[in-house]
């Protein structure tokens, strides 16, 4: 069975396709608007002629690349390639105006690589029993994991927790827009075909992070940034080494425990993971100035969610985010059944996906850190070509995600909201994680409570959803603890 294994992974035409894979998904995650559930199902047709081996694991060659991709543009143009690169905008892009891209680069990459070497050796070892307890969550459980979520708010609100809670507020506030997913009653549409289906997060994450940079690049536009002229290096210093060693695998555990839960996705592992490595570092006030914990601790967890989100997609034949739902797709064309059989019957497949997300990420190690040279001359281009080349792929990136200039209208208009509240001193983070994770509270908490028929006691019903309220009442008083702690020294 071994032998089998590696002969399946390790064939020429097979392993030429994870290399492919990889690397188109690199390239994918770096280009704005582009997702990982985008570019895996742009690749899905590909696979329909193939065996399932090659198949499947070309899909996850691209999964496992567009995640840590994500990350190179966020560090690089403070342009979150995918939403699970979000949080790390918020310290990468500091190192790159410090003349630390290369560094930063080389943070991402050894966070993500061992994040997800994580999330495959629980994969592989611990899948069954994990399934299980994702299995148990409901509708209570899942309002009280997106409340925590929300509680991120409060630690990455930087001096002003009120702006935070206002930012935040806005974000779920624009969540509110379309459709009602219980009554099916129109919210804030006026009239509009367009604002049925909601507001699309990403062009408004396009718009916040990216476009407001531009606006702001414009200002001076004929200077060239201090990060371009002078790279001392490309690798991480051997303090970052020991963050690193130190925090990623905890982390990467946290976003696999994340990846587990139906629905939960890289975006939100990322986020809950910044908030608590800010938490319990013992300089939260460094944080948002570009320091090692906060690439560390997001990058890390969004690629550990690359392994966690397989693992009831398999066991249970439930899918852990889109992409998860896009394999089972790609698995039933191929004439397989996700779920406990398949552990039975199709063995060898098992395996050879448990050794493929192992290779996977060897390969987005190594093509990682052999391009960050590569990468880091996008610091060296003129501002004059740089700007209108990110304008444009802001434009193609908000347009791609359904062929509608309405999303490029939306990405223009929170631009400039984003040019004005970085003015003022107020991050846009909060906005992104209200709009991400306001529909998964509403309609949770809505859910719940017609199950229960009214009885608010279901919040707080299950040992899950206990686990969960310890989780928020520490997320919501160590910020508070230690702001009264700062303003005493």
């Amino acid at each position: 069975m071994n032998s089998e294994v590696f002969a399946n992974v390790f064939e020429l035409r097979t392993f030429i396709y994870m290399v492919v894979g990889v690397g188109s998904g690199i390239g994918i995650g770096c280009l704005p608007g582009l997702t990982a559930t985008m570019g895996v199902a742009l690749v899905l047709p590909l696979t329909f002629g193939m065996d399932a081996t090659p198949g499947i694991l070309l899909l996850l060659g691209v999964y496992v690349g567009a995640i840590y991709g994500g990350s190179v543009s966020a560090i690089l143009i403070r342009t979150p390639g995918t939403p699970a690169a979000a949080a790390t905008v918020l310290d990468g892009y500091e190192f790159a105006k410090r003349g630390e891209a290369g560094r930063a680069l080389g943070i991402s990459t050894l966070s993500s690589f061992i994040g997800g070497i994580i999330s495959c050796i629980v994969l592989a070892v611990l899948s069954p029993q994990l399934a299980k307890i994702a299995l148990r969550f409901s509708s209570p459980e899942f309002f009280t994991l997106a409340v925590f979520g929300l509680c991120v708010i409060a630690s990455i609100s930087g001096d002003s927790l009120a702006k935070g809670v206002l930012c935040g507020t806005l974000g779920i506030l624009l969540a509110c827009v379309g459709i009602d997913s219980i009554t099916s009653h129109m919210r804030y549409t006026y009239g509009s075909v367009n604002l049925l289906s909601g507001i699309n997060y990403i062009p408004i994450m396009i718009g916040m992070f990216a476009m407001a940079q531009v606006f702001e690049s414009i200002e001076d536009i004929h200077k060239q940034g201090e990060a371009g002229k002078k790279i001392d290096r490309v690798l991480p210093r051997k303090s970052d080494l020991k963050q690193i060693v130190k925090l990623a695998p905890l982390f990467g555990t946290v976003g696999t425990f994340i990846g587990i839960i139906p629905g939960a996705g890289a975006d939100i592992a990322a986020f809950v993971a910044y908030g608590q490595a800010r938490n319990f570092s013992k300089t939260p006030e460094k944080f948002g100035a570009g320091i090692t914990e906060g690439v560390v601790a997001p990058e890390s967890a969004n690629n550990g969610v690359t392994g966690g989100a397989l693992i009831p997609m398999l066991t249970l034949g439930v899918p852990g985010d889109a992409v998860a739902a896009i394999m089972i797709g790609a698995l039933t064309v191929q004439g397989l059944q996700p779920g406990p059989l398949l552990f039975r019957n199709h063995a060898t497949l098992i395996y050879s996906i448990f050794l493929g997300m192992f290779v996977a990420n060897f390969l987005m190690l190594i093509m990682g850190l052999s391009c960050i040279r590569v990468f880091v001359k996008v610091l060296s281009i003129p501002k004059a070509i740089l700007v209108p080349t990110i304008f444009m792929l802001c434009v193609i990136g908000s347009y791609a995600m359904a062929n509608n200039f309405f999303d490029v209208g939306v990405m223009l208009a929170f631009g400039i909201i984003g040019y004005f509240l970085n003015k003022v001193g107020i991050s846009a983070s909060p906005a992104v994680l209200g709009i991400i994770l306001g529909p998964m509270a509403e309609s949770n908490f809505r859910r719940a409570l017609l199950m229960a028929r009214g009885n608010y006691g279901t919040f707080y019903s299950t040992p899950i959803t206990w686990l969960f309220i310890s989780f928020i009442i520490i997320s919501l008083a160590l910020p508070i603890w230690q702001r009264h702690r700062a303003k005493k020294r």
